[in-house]
This record gives C-alpha cells, structure tokens and sequence, in this order.
C-alpha cells in the first residue's frame, strides 16, 4: 500500500479489499497512520495460503475515555469485506482525529480471521460465532424444525438435484408451520447437527473469547459503550438496516432509536430482516459490560435476493463437509458464497461507507449525550 491517498483523490472503493490478507495489511496500515494503538491476536488455524491468521485491534483517543465506540467486523468471516472496507473508510476520511474529547473508538479487525481468509460465515469448528454466545454449563436450546431439516440441508453428494430438493424440503415445513416458523427454525440456531448450518457449537470459540479478552482489557474503565457489529446478506441490495437484538420497550432499544432514527428494528417483533436468534454476540455485550451502559446494534447490509444467500450458505457447508474446495464444483461454490455477502460493485461499497459514516457519527453524538 502506497499510505494515505490525497483528498483530490480519495476514491471510497479502494477502502475495500479482494481478501483477508489485503484488508488485514490495509487495516494495519492506516490504522497506524492515523494515531491507532495496534495489538494482534493470533488464531489457532491457518488460512488458505499457509499464512497466519490474526484478529487485530486498535485503539484511538484517550485510554481513559468513559465513552468508546466499538466497531466490530468479521463475526461473520466472509462478511468481513463489508465491515473492514467500512472501518478502513472511516480511518481515511480521517474521522479518528476528529473525535470529541472524552470519546474513543476501539476498532475490532476480522474477529473470526479464519471465516474471513477461507470465505466462510463460520470459524474452523464450523461454528456461527454469532450463535455461540450461550451458557454452555446448561442444556442447549433445542431446534426440532432444524431437525427435520438437517438430513435434506446437508445432502451426501451434490448433484443437479440437489438444490431442487433442498428447496422442496423448505416448502414442506413451511406449509405445515408457516414461512416465517421455516425460516426461524433454519437460521435461528441450532445446537445438535456440527456439520449443519447455523450451528452454535459445544463450547466458546477461539473468536468468543478473543472478543471477551479484548472488552476486558478496552472497556473496563468505560461508562458508555456503543458497539456497532456490520453485517451483510439480509435485505435490500445496498440498504444498512440498524437492528438491535433487544425488546423495543428496553432502554437499549429506545436509546438506539433516539440516537439512529426510527428505522431501527428489533428481532424481537418481526421487524427487522433476521429472525431472533440464540446466542448472538450484541445480547451477550451487556453482560460482558456489566459496569457500563451498552448500545448495540448490528449494521445489516443486503446484498443479493435470500434465496440465493441461503443457497450459497448451504452449498458451502456441503462444500467444507464434503467436497473437493479445488475442484470446478468447489470454486464455483466459493464464488458465490463470496457474492452472497460481498457485492464487489463500486455503488454498493460506496452506499455501504456512507451509511456508515453516517451510524458512527451518530454513536459518538449519542455518547455524548448525558
């Protein structure tokens, strides 16, 4: 990378990276160039090409700021090349030198590196991070939908019919439960199938309590704490919806709604684009902060039509579980899970940095506010 472009030429599609690798040394670099206090944490597995895989954070403002915005990319691996392109864009616009006094911002870089290096939403385990926040010491909630699924959605061998029948298979439950019932039962979580989707896991993740370290060691000394976790893949191609894991009567969900707009929905009544789910990584942040007053939301952008996004997920499970990543079968597949959660598009990048912008401004006003 050649450092900070001029603002005559500042381009907001060159903040977004063609892979794990570029993003990370992108990250790193202004980060750096912009005043960030830098750590890594190494992961356990390697990626694809044999290189180390790190999850790095930094640091900017007064170490004692009361008041931190979190902004977190990666819980969903592949859809990293969303939010690290959003964290690299704020760091060349220049927004961390232009922090309130007593306001820091505390930037998470790739918390599931492994997800993001191989281009998959989950980490080595094939676990979804965002479905491994629950009490492990106790029984894991059960998913009887999913288990009707889960023969059809992880298929022995793909074929031409494969996806055919998958998708039958999800009109027969919804038919006896109802569309939205399928579709929670799918995505929700599930915790008895390691080779399905969605799946929670056994136990913390290296990525769990990397993320658990890092609010330790940062957030201690916080009062206020904004967290915005960008994802991809639900909704409308290019649109930022704001949604908050939390009751719309909750404080946390009124403060978001006063500091965001009206827009901002809840999993817990229908309105946002993903269903309520166990374990998700925002609900457990309140417990993980519990000196603190956390607002958190996730910054979901849509990409492409759900039906291809869940097709692209349930391919690459085959894929990882299966098949042959080398093979024609396999890189077509890698392709489109790629594009389910990345839509490589300058108009896409340029919506998803603006509305961005616009939500990080909005935290550090909200944390202003007494």
């Amino acid at each position: 990378m050649n450092g900070r472009p001029s603002t005559s030429l500042y381009n907001v599609v060159d903040s977004f990276s063609a892979d794990y690798g570029q993003a990370r040394a992108r990250f790193r670099d202004f980060a750096r160039e912009s005043g960030g206090e830098l750590e890594a944490l190494e992961y356990p597995e390697l990626g694809p090409d044999g290189a180390r895989l790190t999850c790095d954070t930094a640091w900017f403002g007064p170490r004692t700021a009361e008041r931190v915005l979190v902004l977190i990319s990666g819980t969903h691996g592949v859809e990293g090349f969303c939010g690290s392109g959003a964290q690299i864009d704020l760091l060349r616009r220049g927004e961390a030198a232009r922090l309130p006094a007593g306001v820091a911002v505390l930037m998470i870089h790739g918390i599931n590196p492994y997800g993001f290096a191989w281009l998959r939403r989950v980490t080595h385990e094939n676990v979804d991070l965002n479905r491994n926040w629950i009490d492990f010491s106790r029984a894991p909630p059960a998913n009887p939908g999913y288990d009707q699924l889960s023969t059809a959605i992880c298929p022995e061998v793909w074929s031409d019919e494969t996806e055919p029948d998958i998708a039958r298979a999800m009109a027969a439950l919804a038919q006896r439960v109802g569309i939205a019932e399928m579709e929670r039962s799918l995505t929700s979580g599930q915790y008895h199938h390691p080779t399905g989707i969605y799946y929670g896991g056994t136990e913390p993740t290296w990525s769990r309590k990397a993320q658990t370290e890092v609010f330790r060691t940062c957030l201690g000394q916080a009062g206020r704490v904004a967290i915005i976790d960008y994802h991809t893949g639900l909704g409308p191609r290019g649109y930022a919806e704001k949604i908050v894991t939390q009751p719309r009567e909750s404080a946390a969900f009124r403060r978001a709604q006063a500091w965001y707009g009206a827009a901002v929905t809840s999993t817990y009544d229908g309105s946002a684009a993903s269903v309520s789910i166990e374990g998700d990584s925002l609900s457990a942040a309140a417990a993980l902060l519990p000196h603190a007053e956390v607002t958190a939301m996730a910054l979901e952008v849509g990409t492409l039509a759900s039906e291809q996004v869940i097709a692209a997920v349930i391919a690459d499970n085959w894929l990882h579980a299966r098949g042959d990543l080398t093979s024609p079968l396999g890189q077509s597949i890698k392709a489109k899970i790629r594009s389910a959660f990345y839509c490589d598009q300058d108009d896409w990048k340029g919506m998803v940095a603006g509305q961005s912008m616009q939500a990080c401004r909005q935290a550090v006003a909200g944390l202003l506010q007494s």
